[in-house]
């Protein structure tokens, strides 16, 4: 049994092998929804074979727009996964072609994988695919065994945190933990077939009615970080989860034409590094299939 603070809740949670009274809710062995080959991610990381995308189920946060509700705050299926196992998951995800080791949400686990991967370091690049709701203290342990860092940067203002994600000082939380992972890993590196290798690479999905504070978010990181992070601007918000049961009807939309083409030319203006993704992506033939178990 642990008591975790793992993550910035530091709720000092009892979490036993398999079952946790935390905000994740989750024990401290590794749980696995899905884990398999995926194309559709950023260019440099999905290739012409595909990521090798882990998913882990439960989450520190409780967005209301979450696109992956069902193992993040529902029924918390999964496949249990040692360090042990884990590694042979990563292995098979190898042999399949994987570019990368692709770990989704894995913020309440970040011990269990630095235990793996202290262990056997994969001979692809790991990629540790966060919501930017990192602890320092964790992030540095994990330096030297992640190769790429891509996590989100959600909101600026604290009342959308609070509203969004239940998750109060995000913005500051978020800014200190980006600093830390391109510290880490310093500028993106791309390999001569433009995979990358290293880097940190920060998302922002953009909201309908908040073009404002994507912008925000664009230029602190050229302010910031123009030299080493690229960017990735989404416009594939769905509405999703609790959004459809009636919480933050505001959300209960996609972002606009104009609301899209707005940020986009801001973050051109700033000539930042990364990606823009299509308004089209915001469908749901882009969101996983989870079936409780991993592909085997």
């Amino acid at each position: 049994m642990m008591e975790c603070r793992i993550c910035p809740r530091n709720c000092g949670a009892s979490r036993e092998l398999s079952f946790g009274d935390g905000w994740c809710r989750m024990g401290w062995e590794p749980r696995i929804a899905r884990a398999a080959l995926h194309a559709w991610e950023e260019p440099c990381i999905s290739g012409s074979c595909g990521s090798g995308t882990v998913f882990f189920t439960g989450c520190p946060l409780r967005c209301v727009y979450c696109q992956n509700t069902e193992i993040s705050q529902q029924d918390f299926a999964g496949e249990p996964a040692s360090p042990c196992r884990l590694r042979e998951i990563f292995e098979h995800l190898i042999e399949q072609g994987a570019h990368n080791i692709n770990l989704v949400n894995p913020t309440h686990f970040a011990l269990a994988v630095w235990e793996c991967l202290r262990e056997w370091k994969p001979p692809v690049p790991v990629i540790y695919n966060s919501s930017g709701y990192e602890k320092l203290e964790t992030l540095r342990r994990l330096e030297g065994y992640i190769d790429v860092y891509l996590p989100d940067f959600k909101y600026w203002e604290d009342s959308a945190a609070k509203a969004y994600s239940q998750a109060p000082g995000y913005a500051e939380t978020a800014r200190k933990a980006i600093q830390e992972m391109a510290r880490q890993t310093g500028k993106v590196q791309l390999d001569p077939a433009g995979m990358v290798q290293k880097g940190t690479i920060v998302r922002h999905l953009v909201l309908p009615g908040h073009t404002r504070q994507a912008m925000q978010i664009l230029q602190w990181i050229a302010d910031t970080l123009s030299d080493t992070v690229w960017v990735s601007l989404m416009a594939q918000y769905l509405p999703w989860g609790r959004v459809l049961e009636g919480e933050a009807p505001e959300l209960n939309r996609k972002i606009t034409r104009r609301e899209w083409e707005k940020v986009q030319d801001f973050l051109f203006s700033l000539g930042l590094d990364g990606f823009v993704q299509e308004r089209s992506a915001a469908t749901p033939d882009f969101i996983p299939s989870f079936s409780g178990q991993s592909e085997k």
